[in-house]
């Protein structure tokens, strides 16, 4: 075999792996309590509402908004505006590196981050709670990039 057949058959390999990887790890939210080592929420946007997704990722030690979260919030702010009596709480998330406290203060920034631009779509910030869980219940207990990106969130829970 040449060396670009080798590397195609390679990234084809990794490619499937990935695919099969995502598929194996993804949890479903039912119970709103620690199953192993990975919490799963209740009541997130995404179960109230077809169609708009409950969260929003962020880089290592952001905080700063992507455009696909921003699109996520803009749909969760329009929902909200048409169920004028549902309130929020944002819960801040960040992957299992740093120390609690660091994490903890990283996860209320993302959740504030999240509020903040809801708040420019004209959600009142009477509706919107902020809460942090830093590090402490992740959603992939996984050591690995892929497992950490998938921890660094804010996720939208209606409030009880």
């Amino acid at each position: 075999m040449n060396l670009s057949k080798i590397l195609k058959n390679a990234f084809l390999i990794i490619l499937a792996s990935l695919v099969l990887t995502a598929c194996a790890t993804k949890k479903t939210s039912t119970s709103g309590q620690m199953q192993g080592d990975t919490y799963t929420g209740t009541d997130t946007v995404k179960e109230l509402a077809k169609g708009v997704p409950d969260r929003v990722f962020f880089a290592t030690n952001e905080t700063v908004l992507t455009t696909a979260s921003r699109e996520t919030l803009r749909k969760q702010a329009g929902w909200l505006r048409k169920n004028s009596d549902i309130n929020v709480v944002l819960e801040g998330h960040a992957d299992e590196r740093g120390t609690r406290e660091y994490n903890l203060a990283l996860g209320e920034r993302r959740a504030n981050s999240a509020k903040d631009y809801l708040m420019t779509y004209g959600i009142s910030s009477d509706r919107i709670s902020v809460l942090s869980y830093g590090k402490e219940r992740p959603v992939d207990s996984g050591s690995s990039p892929l497992a950490w990106s998938k921890n660094r969130r804010s996720v939208t829970v209606k409030a009880n």
